[in-house]
């Protein structure tokens, strides 16, 4: 199911940044399209995805398997599996510059000194007969023009600063030799190598035991509060986001659905997707069957004219099914699309024409 059971967080616990205003945008993604060309047609994996992210920012992207979020990541770091797949258009502008227009020689010098990814899976992520301290190196070398003797300072540096212990001597080990959570360390040791400014974390916890997530998750804010590091969270727990994210963005079929700060979508999640994605979360003081949500996302390359979440919503009026709803504001900074927020929502058709 989408949330893992034992991490929900009071909200009291959700990370709180009053100062964000005043931090520059180091990243701004403008009506993003990705889409795959098959024989079925046309696959719109992301379609017209829009966010941004400031200095030393967390932004959570959620929502069910297939929804869009890694396509999003995979977007944004220029590896989108061509030819099947392709930015269609829109825009992604880091420190100034249109990623959607560089070419792949180009994205190579970006990828890992401006933007990087921690992968969820620590075992099929690291080369199992290189060693620990050739990986970290091959990463400050894709990305930086170093002497050996530089890039095996930095490396190094980059394994003490995500606390493995004895960095010098665990430069000659190799991944059979570490546990789940060091190798995840090790991950976001070649992440950080190259000091990016915004770093992916893609489901970075999923294949760690419970209490291992924990100390991943508080090592991941201390280098962002050393480094002032933006990161983009890709989770499908709620627990995770109420710890880690200033903000958060609802995925769904292809698009964003609802966003806005932390503490606002958990006290008032307005779309019936994310209501019902809360309601679906296990808590230890519920006694009653658990919620699930009816029915399956639509086929992305069979998409409903109307809302795509219209089908499964308890919600649903004719208009839903007709037309795409606009996207709302209930509150500042709060963005829902759903017909629900539409001052005409509750007017029978003859008062809305009128």
């Amino acid at each position: 199911m989408l949330v893992e059971a034992s991490t929900m967080l009071k909200l009291e616990n959700c990370k709180a940044k009053d100062n964000m205003a005043s931090k520059d945008t180091v990243l701004e993604v403008n009506d993003l399209h990705t889409y795959f060309f098959n024989r079925r047609g046309i696959t719109k994996a992301v379609d017209g995805v829009s966010f941004s992210l400031k200095e030393g920012e967390t932004l959570g992207i959620v929502g069910e398997s297939g929804c869009g979020k890694t396509m999003t990541a995979l977007s944004l770091l220029g590896l989108v599996p061509k030819p099947a797949a392709r930015i269609v258009s829109g825009e992604i502008i880091l420190d100034g510059e249109d990623l959607v227009k560089k070419t792949t020689k180009e994205m190579r010098d970006v990828r890992g000194k401006k933007i990087s990814m921690i992968l969820q899976d620590p075992q099929t992520s690291l080369n199992p007969v290189f060693s620990i301290g050739n990986q970290v190196m091959e990463a400050l070398g894709v990305s930086n023009k170093l002497s050996r003797k530089e890039m095996v300072g930095r490396a190094v540096d980059a394994l003490r600063n995500v606390r493995v212990a004895a960095p010098e001597r665990r430069m000659s080990d190799y991944p059979h030799q570490m546990s789940g959570g060091m190798k995840q360390r090790v991950i976001g040791a070649i992440a950080i190598s190259s000091t990016p400014k915004v770093i992916i974390a893609d489901e970075p916890t999923t294949a760690l035991d419970v209490t291992i997530q924990l100390q991943y998750l508080q090592l991941l804010r201390e280098i962002q509060e050393e480094t002032g590091l933006a990161i983009i969270f890709i989770t499908h727990d709620f627990g995770i986001v109420a710890r880690m994210c200033d903000r958060v963005a609802v995925m769904y079929a292809g698009r964003i659905i609802e966003s806005g700060d932390v503490r606002t979508l958990f006290n008032s999640p307005t779309h019936p997707y994310t209501q019902a994605l809360m309601a679906s979360v296990p808590q230890m003081d519920r006694t009653e069957r658990l919620f699930a949500i009816d029915g399956q996302p639509p086929a992305l390359f069979a998409l409903p004219e109307g809302c795509r979440f219209a089908a499964r919503c308890s919600h649903v009026k004719d208009h839903c099914t007709q037309e795409y709803p606009p996207t709302g504001q209930p509150e500042t900074d709060h963005n829902v699309s759903c017909w629900m927020v539409d001052p005409t929502w509750d007017q029978t058709p003859q008062e809305a024409i009128s």
